[in-house]
Formats: structure tokens, sequence, C-alpha cells
């Protein structure tokens, strides 16, 4: 009996040094969870059960049982290097057979896949192609798509600007509005005395040859400018100019040209022929409000090059609107407060991000980003239940339940660090003592199989 109890301890200290040797061995593995023996005393059992002072037969490796506690949490370089901050595991599926991991290498195959270092692809939920929403539920294997961004044609611009309500017309402005206006009164029927329905005509004819003046080409035709980039369908940009002209108090004509060109007739500002047919008037009131009706609607545009040719691209559906709501007419300079407007190129891959919620996102060189998936984690009613696979890999058994399945940060799963690792949660200082711990009991053992040995040699050598 001595003999099967020494070798029961020896054989259990034996699984301690290997269990203890296995954290070692693996303290700089990323994900890896370290493991603890757990020992069980042995008892020999009749027919009809021990009695009150049986003796022990021994001790037995009632179980190596895993600890799932937190690793440390290490930064990379590389933004698909995910870790888990919290509780879950990514999933991996390798021809349908899906597997559990807390190690987050991860880079794409050449299909585009966001796959581990051991083939396996990371499960996500995709991506609605028609609404661009995520799928929720639908779990799938997630893909980067390196495709182009698709442009978008700009349909809406809007400004907030600062008019200066000190400036005055234009000297050439005023100059063709005073002759227009002297020409119609000294042809009205009482030019010594004109009736008010004569000065109001003199008035809108000094005002139709003010606004003639106007020439993109000559600063001295206008007050102020400021231009905006604009696409069309094929992500071809183009210059948005819009040209401001004081033509009376409180009162304003915006001229609209398009790459120096005027949006309804394609003719060019240095043209001979030109005439500015995209003119709208902007009115403030006495206290530098804004009260012209927003927005307002450029029509007619065809994009053209440099040439002057059509480039192939459609216009804006219906017109381009350019809305000034929150321009005002102070006394102080000129200035753009804000300007934006709807339209993109097209965008080449430049980048990825995952953020905590596990969000697969694409920035693109256009400044557009598009969501491409969300990484999953699972978790499990009994961790300890699950099967080791090797590769720092788990699979579903049993004993450890059915998975659930959800989107990290949410419920008890942890969120998502991206560009990071998680570290081995081994503890080497405590497994260095357990080594020291595991040989005193292997050696304690052996000495009872020695003691056994003497004691069974005496009484063989008995006569």
């Amino acid at each position: 009996m001595g003999f099967n109890i020494g070798l029961s301890g020896i054989r259990a200290a034996a699984s301690d040094l290997n269990i203890t040797g296995n954290n070692i061995a693996n303290s700089g593995t990323v994900g890896f969870k370290s493991s603890r023996a757990e020992f069980a005393d042995v008892y020999a059992a009749s027919v009809l059960g021990s009695g009150s002072n049986a003796q022990g037969s021994g001790v037995a490796l009632a179980n190596s049982a895993q600890l799932f506690t937190q690793g440390n949490i290490g930064f990379t370089e590389n933004s698909l290097d995910l870790a888990i901050n919290g509780n879950g595991f990514f999933v991996t599926s390798k021809e349908g057979a899906l597997s559990y991991t807390r190690a987050g290498y991860f880079g794409t195959d050449s299909a585009g896949n966001i796959v581990n270092n051991a083939g396996e692809r990371l499960q996500g939920f995709g991506v609605n192609a028609v609404s661009g929403q995520i799928n929720q539920g639908i779990q799938t294997d997630l893909r980067v798509d390196t495709r182009s961004a698709d442009p978008n044609a700009t349909t809406g611009i809007t400004s907030t600007l600062n008019l200066n309500s000190t400036q005055t017309r234009p000297a050439v402005f005023t100059q063709q509005y005073d002759a227009a206006y002297a020409t119609s009164i000294a042809t009205a029927a009482t030019p010594g005395s004109p009736t008010p329905a004569e000065i109001a005509t003199a008035q809108a004819a000094g005002l139709a040859a003010g606004q003639a003046t106007f020439d993109p080409t000559n600063s001295a035709s206008y007050n102020s400018s400021t231009s905006v980039n604009v696409f069309d369908s094929l992500g071809n940009s183009h210059v948005l100019t819009k040209y401001f002209v004081k033509n009376d108090a409180n009162s304003w004509d915006m001229h609209v040209l398009i790459d120096g060109r005027d949006p309804q007739t394609g003719v060019q500002a240095a043209d001979p022929a030109f005439t500015p047919n995209s003119s709208y008037a902007v009115q403030f009131n006495s206290v530098g409000e804004l009260t012209s009706p927003q927005p307002y609607n450029v029509t007619g545009w065809a994009p053209l090059d440099s040439e002057g040719q059509p480039t192939g691209a459609d216009s804006p559906v219906g017109s381009l609107a350019i809305n000034l709501t929150g321009s005002s007419q102070y006394s102080s300079s000129f200035a753009v407060t804000s300007v934006t407007q709807d339209g993109f190129t097209t965008g080449e891959l430049a980048g990825l991000e995952i953020d905590q919620s596990g969000m697969l996102v694409a920035r693109y060189t256009n400044g557009q980003t598009k969501v491409q998936g969300q990484v999953v984690l699972a978790t499990f009613a009994n961790q300890q239940g699950l099967t080791p696979l090797g590769n720092t890999a788990w699979s579903q058994s049993f004993a450890s339940g059915e998975p659930v399945v959800g989107a990290p940060a949410t419920g008890t799963l942890g969120g998502i660090q991206s560009g990071a690792l998680e570290a081995s949660n081994v503890d080497i200082s405590e497994q260095l003592i357990q080594l020291i711990v595991a040989q005193r009991n292997y050696q304690a053992n052996a000495k009872t199989i020695q003691t056994e040995d003497a004691v069974t040699q005496t009484i063989i050598n008995l006569r």
C-alpha cells in the first residue's frame, strides 16, 4: 500500500511540474491562460462503504484548471492586432469549424479575409449592401474591401459669411449707374422736375447699368469673393466662386461661376460674349440679418474640363443649392466663418480602424469613412469547461455550454482595443515558487517509497 501511495504522490508532483513548466514556457504567448493543478485525496472503499477509520490511498490529479484572468495589454503598430479588455473570446472559423481565442494576431489573406496566424477567419457581423447598416445577429467571415470608394456629386453648399456693411458700390458700378440715371432723367417728360415714377424708372435703369459692369476678371467690379471645391458625378473637382457686389443699402448681388464659366451657358468670364446669368439677390435687414429665402438654386450646370469639353459626368439632379443661412452684414471686414459641401472625389483605401465596439471602419484618401463590419465576441456559462485545441484556442464542449455571441462592450462582453495584444497572464515569480514546491513534494514522496522499501527489506531479512 505504501508503495502505491508514494507512487501516486510522485505522479501528482510530476503533473504539477508539467503544468508549471507549461505555464513558464508560455509566459510570452499572446492570449495564453495559465493553468493550475488541482489535487484530490483517494480512499479505498469496500462493497459496503469505507469505515470511519479508513486509511487514505494516495492522491490523484482532479483537474488541470485554466485561469481566465485578464492579461496585460501591450500596444503594437498593427491596427488589426486586437486585444479584449474584459470578458469574451474572438470567434474564428476554419472550413466551418468554430474555435475561440484571446490571441488577437490578425491580418488579411489574399482574398481580403481577416485571418489569424493559423489561417482561421475572424467572425463578425456583415454590412447590408443596400442600407449600409450592420446585419445584427448574422455571423459571417469578416473581410476588408480594398476597392476604391465611389465619388459623390455635390448637391449642396452651405456657407456662413459676413459682408462688410461699410463698403460702397464699386466705382465702375457707380459711374455706370450715375450715367444711366442721368440719361433716363434727361429723357423724361419733365426733366426739370421728374415725377416719382420717372425717378423710379431712372433708378432701375441705373441699377441695371451698374449690375452689367460685373466682370470676374476685374477685381474692381466687385466687393468680395470666396471659392469652394465641388465635385461632379465622376469625382472631378471644380471650383465654384461666389462674387458679391453691393448695389444699394442692405442689398447685394451674388454672382456664381464654376471653373470661371457661367454655369448655365458654359461661357468663360474672359469671353466677350460672357453674361452673368447665375446672379442672385442677397438682402439684409437693418440689424444685419439675412432676409433672402434660402437656398439659392444654381441650375443648368453641365460639368466641363479645362478645355471646355464635357467630362461625361452628370450635373446635379435638379440644381446645385447654395445656402447662406446664418450669414450677416455687419460693420466688419468680409469673412467666411464656415463652408461645407456634400460631395467628394474617388478615394483609395488609406487605413483601417476598429473601435471599442468592434466596428471595422475603412478610411479613404478622400476623407471619407465606411463601416465594413463588426467584430463579435463570445462568452460561455462555464469557461473552465472549454476544450483546449492548441494555438491558444479552445472549442465548445458539453461542459462549457452554448456560446453567447454578441457585439463587444454589450452585456457582459468586454471592449476591443485595436493596435494592441493581450499578453499571457502567467506570473513568472509565482510559477518559480510553485516549481520549488512541486520539487519538494516529489522528493518527499520519493522518500515515502524509500522508507517503505527499508521496512519491507527488514521483514524479508527476518529469520
